[in-house]
């Protein structure tokens, strides 16, 4: 949010949910750590709705350091929703998120920061040594794997919400769903560089975890949803290409099936090929009619918010800023 007040070079994101056992540990080693760099920082802490003493102990850690800024939801909104909240309100050219349950390691932020040095706009955290049960680890793994396949962007662990971004990164996305693990491959969408680091990650020593399996669904759903964003300035190239190519083979079986009637004789009613054809040939041209619905909607998305179908990274020798 615009105020009159310098702008932070580094800016802490911190979503919570019934974490009174961890938050005063948190906030002190955090802001312990941060005071070791050579930077100015601000921590914005997001109550997601907590409903035991969370917000109370933040309330009175923030009135002894006011470098520590609350945010509370008016319920529990999703990790997502209290992560986009956070990065709405922050006002530094860097943007770091971690998760509230201790086991991310504020002693890690001088790593990512060093990487953004380096010219990367989004340092992605790495818990090679994870200290979560089998259970847990396992599915994230495949889904790494799944989710670095579809997007084309490998990465060994985007479940790792300790992550460093450019604030200019962050503030060309909206997040929905489970969208934040997204965040690098929707940012190398749009021409971010990306680099992992190996992080520490620490045991779980109190409470209890938010977040388990149950959203594997949500995940493959939004998954959907980013490589559907990656084609979204020409969609009707992807379904209508789809489409041609099934009314292609639908219209091929038509013609064997009257190539067999009229030379070999042989009746419709003992030619499966006929309804294949038939049934290929209203797929395909189904699919076209969606990707020019879907090119409709695209064009709303990006005309509706004046958005370009394009990202400037920088200028040089203009007196002003370029409005996009």
């Amino acid at each position: 949010m615009a105020d009159d007040m310098p702008r932070p070079a580094v800016s802490i994101v911190v979503p919570v949910f019934d974490e009174e056992d961890n938050v005063e540990e948190l906030c002190h080693s955090l802001l312990a750590s941060l005071d070791t760099l050579d930077r100015t920082f601000e921590v914005l802490v997001v109550d997601d709705g907590s409903r035991d003493s969370t917000h109370s102990r933040l309330t009175r850690i923030a009135h002894e350091d006011s470098r520590l800024k609350v945010i509370r939801l008016r319920r529990n909104f999703g990790q997502t929703a209290a992560m986009s909240a956070g990065f709405d309100y922050a006002r530094g050219d860097v943007i770091i998120p971690m998760d509230g349950d201790l086991q991310n390691d504020p002693a890690d932020i001088p790593l990512l920061l060093q990487k953004i040095d380096e010219g990367y706009d989004v340092v992605s955290g790495w818990r090679r040594d994870r200290k979560d049960s089998f259970v847990r680890r396992f599915p994230s793994r495949m889904a790494n794997r799944l989710i670095g396949r579809v997007t084309g962007v490998r990465l060994h662990d985007y479940g790792c919400t300790l992550k460093a971004y450019r604030a200019e990164v962050v503030d060309e996305t909206r997040l929905y769903g489970e969208m934040h693990r997204f965040l690098p491959a929707l940012a190398y969408q749009a021409g971010a560089r990306i680099t992992e680091v190996p992080v520490n990650h620490r045991a779980r020593i109190a409470g209890k975890s938010k977040y388990g399996i149950g959203r594997t669904f949500k995940v493959l759903l939004d998954l959907l949803t980013v490589k559907f964003l990656s084609v979204s300035t020409k969609p009707s190239y992807v379904f209508g290409g789809s489409g041609a190519i099934l009314c292609l083979l639908g219209s091929l079986f038509v013609l064997w099936t009257a190539f067999q009637r009229l030379v070999n004789g042989v009746f419709v009613y003992r030619q499966p090929s006929l309804l294949v054809g038939v049934f290929l040939f209203t797929i395909g041209f189904n699919l076209i009619l969606l990707g020019l619905l879907a090119e409709l909607i695209a064009r709303t998305y990006h005309e509706s918010q004046s958005k370009p179908v394009y990202i400037v990274r920088d200028w040089q020798n203009f007196d002003e800023t370029p409005q996009q």
